[in-house]
C-alpha cells in the first residue's frame, strides 16, 4: 500500500475570503448646496458693484462745488443793551457743479448765521438735483431776534457800527450723493464757509461777491 503524502505547510492558515468592509456613500442634500452657490454669487455680484463703482469714482475724481455770495442785503441790525440781536438778512447764493460727468443730490442743505462766533439764525433750504456743469441759486432768509452771549459782543457790535460795516459769517451744510451715470455714492457732508462784511442798507452801498471756502 502506498503512502499519501501529505502537503508541507509554511505554518499560515489559508481560510476562506474576507470581504472588504462595506462602504458608506453618503452625498449631502442638494439644498444646502445651492444655498451655498447662491450666497456666493451674490456675494461676487455686490464686490464687483462695489469695485467699479470704485473705479469710477477714482477715475473722474469729482471737482468741489463753488459757491459765491452774489448778493446780500442787511436791512436790519441791532444789538440792545441786553445782548439781544434783532437781524434782518437776506442773500443771494450762486452753487456751481463744474464736473463734466458727475451730477450731485443734495438730500439735506441748511444755512447758518454767526455773528462773533455766536450763532444767531439758520435758515433750511429746499433739497433738490443739481445736474452736471450745472449752475443752482439759493435764497436764505434770516429775520427774527436772538440773544448772543460773546464775551465782547457788545463792544465789537459798537466798534462795527461806527466803521459802517459788520462781520458776518454764513456757514452752508449739505449732505450730498454723487452721482455717475446710474451709480449714486454714499453720503458726504460737505461745508461752505462764507465770510461776509456787509453795511446797514442796501446791498448795492457796499457789498462785493463773495467766494465760500468749500470742505468736504
Amino acid at each position: 500500500m502506498a503512502d499519501t503524502k501529505q502537503p508541507q505547510l509554511n505554518g499560515a492558515y489559508y481560510g476562506p475570503p474576507i470581504p472588504p468592509p462595506a462602504r458608506s456613500y453618503h452625498r449631502p442634500g442638494r439644498g444646502s448646496d445651492c444655498g451655498c452657490c447662491l450666497l456666493c454669487t451674490l456675494f461676487k455680484f455686490i464686490l464687483s458693484i462695489v469695485i467699479i463703482i470704485g473705479i469710477i469714482v477714482l477715475v473722474l475724481r469729482p471737482n468741489k462745488v463753488k459757491v459765491y455770495v452774489t448778493g446780500a442785503t442787511l436791512s436790519g441790525f441791532n444789538l440792545t443793551g441786553t445782548n439781544m440781536l434783532n437781524y434782518n438778512l437776506t442773500m443771494d447764493v450762486m452753487v456751481r457743479n463744474p464736473n463734466k460727468k458727475v451730477g450731485i443730490y443734495y438730500d439735506w442743505i441748511e444755512t447758518r448765521a454767526f455773528y462773533d462766533g455766536e450763532r444767531f439764525g439758520y435758515y433750511a433750504l429746499p433739497t433738490f438735483y443739481q445736474g452736471h456743469k450745472n449752475t443752482t441759486m439759493l435764497y436764505p432768509i434770516f429775520d427774527g431776534q436772538n440773544l448772543v452771549v460773546g464775551s465782547d459782543t457788545q463792544g465789537r457790535f459798537n466798534t462795527e457800527k461806527n466803521d459802517g460795516f459788520y462781520n458776518i459769517d454764513v456757514n452752508i451744510y449739505a449732505r450730498v450723493r454723487f452721482k455717475v451715470w446710474w451709480f449714486k455714492s454714499n453720503k458726504y457732508s460737505p461745508k461752505a464757509k462764507c465770510h461776509l462784511r456787509l453795511p446797514l442798507g442796501a446791498a448795492s452801498n457796499g457789498f462785493t461777491e463773495t467766494k465760500c471756502d468749500v470742505d468736504i
